[in-house]
This record gives structure tokens, sequence and C-alpha cells, in this order.
């Protein structure tokens, strides 16, 4: 199977933000929800390496709260809804916005390692830069 490199960093994080390979933007890169694959089904990049950890997790809070928080405030000062219902939809929201994200993010986070050739992925990364050197 032919890979298609990334033209650049942009596209690479795009592909990992999509749960795509970063390498090839084909294949699956997550076989569970937050499991990233050992390596891309389609066109073999290793994928292993990886290290994300937490990473995803506090960027997601961080733009969850950067989005929410505005909007509560000026809802909650504006036309402050009864106490029941801003118990029930505020959590409510931020865990739907938390969940949708944290995919997205962790792809985009493997990806940004994959591109940089951070933690393991420095062979594929030199191989990478000596293929486009032939």
């Amino acid at each position: 199977m032919r890979r298609i490199l990334p033209e650049g960093f942009g596209q690479a994080v795009w592909r990992g933000f999509r749960g795509r390979c970063p390498a090839c933007g084909e294949g699956r890169m997550f076989h569970k929800f937050l499991k990233v694959s050992d390596a891309c089904p389609h066109c073999g990049e290793e994928l292993h390496h990886h290290r994300a950890d937490d990473f995803p997790a506090y960027l997601v809070i961080a733009i969850v709260g950067h989005i929410l928080v505005p909007i509560v405030l000026s809802v909650e000062t504006h036309i402050p809804p009864p106490v029941g219902v801003s118990m029930a939809l505020w959590p409510s929201i931020a865990l739907v916005m938390a969940l949708s994200l944290l995919q997205p993010v962790k792809g985009a986070v493997v990806a940004v390692q994959w591109f940089g050739g951070l933690h393991g992925f420095d062979v594929a990364k030199k191989a990478r830069q000596a293929a486009a050197l032939l």
C-alpha cells in the first residue's frame, strides 16, 4: 500500500484529530475509545511509541472550560434559570463536550508526537526524511 505522507504539520494533526493515521490518513488510529492501535492497519506505520498520557485530558479540560465558563456566566447573569435547571444543565453539557473532544484531542497529540519524531517516533521521522531526499 502506498503511503501518502502529510504535506505538513497541520495536515498530520488534522488526520490525528479525525482519528486517522498521521502517516497515510486512511487507517484508524484507535481500536477502542482511547486505545491507540499498535500500528496503522492500512499502511503499517507503528503508533505504539506514543506517550500521550494525561495531556489530552488536560487540554480537553482547558478547552471545555474556556468555551463553557463564559457561556455559563453570561446565561446565569442575564437570564438566570432555576437552580435545579442549572445543576442539571451545565454539568451535562460539560460531560458531553469533554467526552466528544477527548478522542480527537488525543489523536492530535499522538499526531504531533509522530510528526515531531518524539518518544520513539524518531526512527520513523528519520526514515521519512531519508525517503524525501531520494
